[in-house]
């Protein structure tokens, strides 16, 4: 009797290289996204005859792949070219002029960057760039404090591509007049992927991370199941690695549907943050509803602009939706009625450890 066959030895792991399942990943192909990859690219190409671009804005809920996507085409212009310089910046990391400037040097190799004031940093960027040619990747550029930088490059940088991305379509309809008429981009929207597509990216991304055969066929429908309910494709990477460490724990040579519902367990439980890390417009909302809780959403914004609240009424149900998904409250969408279709939003009370 083969009694021990389906045990995992101490030494063994059922990953074969888990930096796969990091929603950074770069894997060879990014699928379903070759459309909108093909419109950026053509965006770009006049720089390969010393022309200027087309500036490109991106816009989609997290987890479509923008980031993915675009980084992919910067790795192929690194591979094709040496004379476009490809600069990609996380705005939420850099979220000031300066701080993208030294970011920007740093890239290039300048040293004696210290002690430089931000026009001094800019004038070593420009007299460098202008050699050649530029595809400049502005990623959450919503997160930007101020939009200095962008003005700057559009006025000063000859030959250049600009891609601005972010979740949010609104954030360009708010744009500075005199960015906005420079800028003209071409607008592409990253849709959230269907199930099958959904389904497709996890297997690929399976067949990167982990040694052949360890998911059972209905530990990975649970995942990808969830992954499309919450059309957020690093929830169903992270799904698949905590099941994968579940399964480990249990010295289990197959991920099987026990340790996938455990993971989904592990994920629901801990969705809930801490208040304290909201911004402090998203405080003042949850704060206004943990005093008007079943309240309609109409009413709880009237509330909210009473308490001094600066957001305008899309961008507030912007921050209901994200407060839904880190699971502070619930919403509750109801059709017909007498007064026709509502939305109720309740507060989530914390949960106890009995409740687990």
């Amino acid at each position: 009797m083969a009694l021990f066959k389906d045990i995992l030895a101490s030494n063994e792991t059922l990953f074969k290289n888990d930096i796969a399942l990091e929603f950074d990943y770069q894997p060879k192909i990014t699928p379903y996204r070759e459309r909108e990859q093909r419109i950026v690219a053509e965006c770009i190409k006049p720089l390969f005859n010393e022309k200027s671009g087309k500036n490109v804005f991106i816009y989609g809920q997290p987890g479509v792949g923008k980031t993915v996507s675009c980084k992919h085409i910067t790795v192929e212009l690194e591979d094709q070219t040496d004379d476009i310089i490809p600069i990609y910046v996380n705005c939420w990391q850099r979220n000031t002029t300066f701080k993208i400037l030294y970011h920007i040097c740093e890239k290039l190799d300048f040293k004696f960057i210290q002690n430089k004031k931000t026009e001094e940093l800019f004038n070593i960027v420009k007299q460098s760039l202008n050699k050649k040619s530029v595809v400049f990747i502005l990623d959450e550029v919503d997160k930007l404090e101020e939009l200095d930088f962008i003005y700057m490059i559009l006025e000063d940088i000859y030959r250049k591509t600009i891609v601005l991305i972010t979740n949010y379509k609104e954030w360009i309809i708010n744009l500075d007049e005199r960015i906005k008429s420079r800028l003209m981009p071409e607008v592409i929207e990253f849709k959230p992927y269907n199930q099958e597509e959904t389904k497709g990216i996890l297997k690929q991304r399976i067949q990167y991370a982990f040694h052949p055969g360890v998911w059972d066929d209905d530990a990975f429908e649970l995942v990808a199941k969830k992954t499309f309910e919450m059309q957020d494709l690093r929830t169903g990477l992270h799904l698949m690695k905590e099941a994968a460490h579940i399964a480990e724990s249990k010295s289990s040579r197959k991920i099987i549907l026990e340790h996938a519902q455990q993971s989904l367990n592990k994920i629901e439980e801990f969705t809930v943050k801490n208040p304290g890390d909201l911004a402090s417009d998203e405080q003042l909302i949850l704060e206004t509803i943990k005093k008007n809780s079943g309240k309609r959403i109409g009413d709880l914004f009237k509330l909210y602009q009473e308490n001094n609240g600066k957001l305008v009424y899309k961008s507030f149900q912007r921050k209901i939706e994200k407060l839904e998904k880190s699971k502070f409250i619930t919403v509750e969408k109801t059709e017909g009625g007498v007064d026709g279709n509502t939305t109720i939003v309740k507060y989530k009370t914390e949960k106890k450890l009995t409740d687990f």
